[in-house]
């Protein structure tokens, strides 16, 4: 009998090569994290489809990323379980109390990242002032705070 790898069958539709890199920033790993540890500006708001690279980055880097919470407000679905390239990834949807503009990752032993989410619509000029806010371990602004900041700041013709 052999041992599982907690690999997927080969059949499995899920590879993390079929799918294009996360746009993905983070804070330096020196500086204690704040109330976000970087940005995630996914191509859409189809979760499902968009989750696979960002956990591929993560489980690359970081550790095997298991759990997930959201506001419920922030995706038009609210899956329970979302698989990704080699495992399932367990999702936890939030009404009230929590950031509609984040996303929590967690890996079982490591820890935890909070990450500002930059609406998939966003203009690329103020998603790059986005992700880079978000990265700077001088600021210390919550996922709602910086969009909310970026707005007010927010070039004619960016969107």
């Amino acid at each position: 009998m052999n041992a599982p790898t907690g690999r997927r069958a080969s059949s499995d539709p899920i590879r993390p090569s079929a799918f294009p890199p996360a746009r993905l920033t983070l804070r330096p790993p020196t500086f204690p994290p704040g109330p976000v540890s970087g940005a995630w500006w996914p191509r859409s708001d189809d979760l499902a489809a968009e989750l696979p690279a960002l956990i591929e980055a993560f489980d690359r880097s970081w550790g095997r990323v298991t759990r997930m919470a959201a506001h419920r407000s922030a995706w038009p679905q609210a899956p329970c379980d979302l698989p990704v390239a080699g495992h399932t990834v367990r999702a936890a949807w939030f009404t009230s109390g929590f950031d509609p503009h984040a996303i929590r990752l967690f890996a079982y032993g490591v820890g935890r990242r909070d990450l500002l989410v930059v609406p998939p619509g966003t203009g690329t000029a103020t998603a790059m002032r986005l992700m880079t806010a978000a990265a700077d371990p001088a600021l210390l602004l919550t996922a709602s705070a910086l969009l909310q900041d970026a707005g007010g700041n927010r070039p004619a013709g960016d969107t």
